[in-house]
C-alpha cells in the first residue's frame, strides 16, 4: 500500500473520530515569520510553501518552521512577482498566481523556475485571463486558473492548451458573481468560494450545487480528505466523504487570535492557520 493511500486512510479515520465532538483548539507552535503572507500550500513530503505579497516572495519551509529557500522580489522577470496572491504545491511542482503580472509561474520543488502561463498575447477571448487569484492541478493533470477579471475558472491541460470555461456568464444558475478562491478535492470536484456561498462543480465544469456555511467564506483549502473554509476569524472543516454523500455538517473552529486568518488547512488532528505574520498550529481536541 502506498504512503499516499495510507495518509488518506489515516486522515479519514482521525477526522471521523472527532467530527461530531471536536470544538476545542490547543495552541502548539508557530512557524515562520512573514511581512504580509497571503497563501500557503502543504505537500505530503512535509514542506510548506508560503507567498508573501508585501515582500513579493515565495518561501519554502519545513514543518519545524526552518526556511529552506526563498525567491522573488518585485518585478516581472522570471522568479520575480507583483502580488503573488496564491500558491499551490504538488510533490514535484509549485504554482504561483502572480496576479498583477497576469501569469502563473511554475517552479520545481526546489523553487527553480520552470515555465509560466500567460494569455496576454492571445486574441481568443475564450481563454484570456487577467489578474489570476488562484490555481490548482488535479490528480489527473488538468490545470485550473481563477480568472478574477472575467469572474470564471479556466481549465487547461499541463501543456497550456485550453479545455473549457467553468462558472462563466453562460453557466446559468452556477454563474460566478465574485469568485475569490477555489480548491480541487481528492474526488476531483471544484469548490469555488463565491461569497456568500460555495459553488460545487465537477471536473468538466458542470454545476452540482451551492451551499452555505455559518459565515461568509473568503478562502478554501483541500488537503487529502479534509476541506477547510475560512473567513477572517473562523474555519469550517468537513470531509470529502461528507461532500460526496451530501451530508455536510462541518465543525466550526474559532482560534483565539487578534490577527486575521488569511488561509487555513486541517491536517489529521491539527489545524494550521496562516496570518500575515506567521503560521499558527493548533491541536484539535476531543470534547467528551
Amino acid at each position: 500500500m502506498s504512503k499516499r493511500i495510507i495518509n488518506i486512510l489515516i486522515a479519514g479515520i482521525l477526522f471521523n473520530s472527532f467530527m461530531c465532538s471536536a470544538q476545542s483548539l490547543i495552541f502548539e507552535k508557530q512557524l515562520g515569520s512573514f511581512k504580509g503572507a497571503k497563501s500557503f500550500s502543504f505537500t505530503s513530503a512535509g514542506f510548506v510553501f508560503v507567498t508573501d505579497t508585501t515582500s513579493n516572495e515565495l518561501i519554502k519551509l519545513d514543518t519545524l518552521g526552518n526556511v529552506i529557500k526563498f525567491i522573488g522580489g518585485y518585478g516581472w522577470q522570471s522568479s520575480a512577482f507583483d502580488d503573488p496572491v496564491d500558491v499551490f504545491a504538488t510533490s514535484l511542482n509549485v504554482y504561483v498566481s502572480d496576479k498583477n503580472n497576469n501569469r502563473i509561474q511554475y517552479f520545481d520543488k526546489d523553487l527553480n523556475f520552470l515555465s509560466q502561463l500567460s494569455t496576454q498575447n492571445s486574441t481568443d477571448s475564450r481563454y484570456v485571463f487577467n489578474y489570476p487569484t488562484c490555481s490548482a492541478v488535479s490528480n489527473q493533470g488538468d490545470f485550473f486558473i481563477l480568472d478574477s477579471d472575467n469572474k470564471r475558472i479556466l481549465k487547461f491541460n499541463l501543456r497550456g492548451e485550453f479545455q473549457t470555461t467553468i462558472g462563466g456568464f453562460d453557466a446559468g444558475l452556477y454563474s460566478l458573481s465574485n469568485p475569490v478562491s477555489f480548491a480541487i478535492t481528492s474526488s476531483i470536484k471544484l469548490l469555488a468560494v463565491d461569497p456568500p456561498s460555495v459553488v460545487e462543480f465537477d471536473q468538466f465544469g458542470n454545476g452540482i450545487r451551492k451551499f452555505s456555511l455559518p459565515f461568509i467564506p473568503t478562502n478554501i483549502n483541500s488537503f487529502l480528505q479534509l476541506i477547510s473554509v475560512n473567513d477572517k476569524k473562523q474555519v469550517a472543516v468537513f470531509s470529502n466523504t461528507d461532500l460526496e454523500n451530501g451530508t455536510l455538517n462541518p465543525i466550526v473552529l474559532t482560534p483565539k487570535i487578534d490577527a486575521d486568518i488569511m488561509d487555513a488547512c486541517a491536517m489529521n488532528s491539527e489545524l494550521f492557520i496562516l496570518t500575515k505574520e506567521t503560521i499558527l498550529v493548533y491541536k484539535i481536541v476531543l470534547q467528551k
